[in-house]
């Protein structure tokens, strides 16, 4: 009995103090990659600007990402005008129904599954192609070259996904409302003038830019996270798979938090 219980009361600070090694390298990788976001936006506003690659990673990470941006927008308008309907319907006042999917899409629904979705696509791409340039030693060669990795690297993803993301959500805007209301017209009798009507009645200039600026910091996240994990690989082939995975994970939980905050901070103002 008295080494078992020596051996589990040995195990106990040994989890400690595992848990404590893991939080440090948490609180370390955060520190990094608040260092490198500052390194990115200076040497982002300073000359000399690489057009070329911008225009190719705004394309890559744009155009291609829109039919995923569109599918996903056509089923969230389906879904918030059906669900809706249904329920002020039971108040008798489904005539309101584009009051809410416009608001519900215009300020949370278009740009947070954007985000999620698009985010996903981009970030994991981004962290395994840098990845595998890490592992490599591409970057490295970089580095040896004279030129600087982040300015030649990380500066144009992230610009791409700033410029990229807002424009995916003022797509998503639009075809979630054109689904929303083919959806109330052919399910509730709802005439589109009368669905846009209202819609369009209650929505302000305010409720638009707020999905746009959520997009825009939804995209400076997904790049920073998607380039930090690239080039911050260790353990080969196998680290690259791994920073893929965290990626998509730590860009959701990102986009969900700044989407708190973000919203909080537009409702206090």
């Amino acid at each position: 009995m008295t080494p078992q219980v020596e051996a589990g009361g040995a195990a106990l600070p040994e989890r400690r103090l595992g848990s404590v090694l893991r939080a440090k390298v948490r609180l370390e990788s955060l520190g990094a990659l608040a260092l490198m976001t500052g390194q990115v936006f200076s040497r982002a506003v300073r000359p000399p600007y690489n057009w070329g690659a911008l225009v190719y990673h705004t394309e890559s990470l744009g155009v291609r990402s829109l039919p995923i941006a569109l599918l996903t927008a056509t089923f969230a308008g389906l879904v918030i005008s059906l669900q809706f309907g249904y329920f002020l319907a039971r108040f008798g006042v489904q005539y309101t129904v584009g009051r809410v999917v416009i608001l519900t899409l215009f300020r949370e629904l278009a740009p947070v599954l954007t985000a999620l979705t698009v985010g996903a696509r981009i970030g994991s791409g981004m962290a395994a192609e840098l990845g595998s340039m890490t592992v490599t030693e591409q970057v490295d060669a970089i580095r040896a070259l004279g030129a600087d990795p982040l300015r030649k690297l990380v500066v144009p993803r992230v610009l791409a996904c700033l410029l990229v993301m807002p424009v995916l959500t003022v797509f998503a805007d639009v075809v979630g409302l054109v689904a929303g209301a083919l959806v109330v017209r052919l399910q509730y009798g709802l005439t589109l003038d009368l669905f846009f009507q209202g819609a369009l009645d209650a929505v302000l200039m305010e409720d638009f830019l707020s999905g746009v600026f959520k997009g825009a910091v939804f995209g400076v996240i997904i790049g920073l996270v998607g380039c930090f994990k690239g080039l911050t690989v260790e353990g080969g082939t196998e680290g690259v798979g791994r920073a893929t995975t965290q990626t998509v994970a730590v860009t959701s939980v990102a986009v969900c938090l700044a989407d708190f905050f973000i919203t909080k901070l537009a409702l206090y103002f």
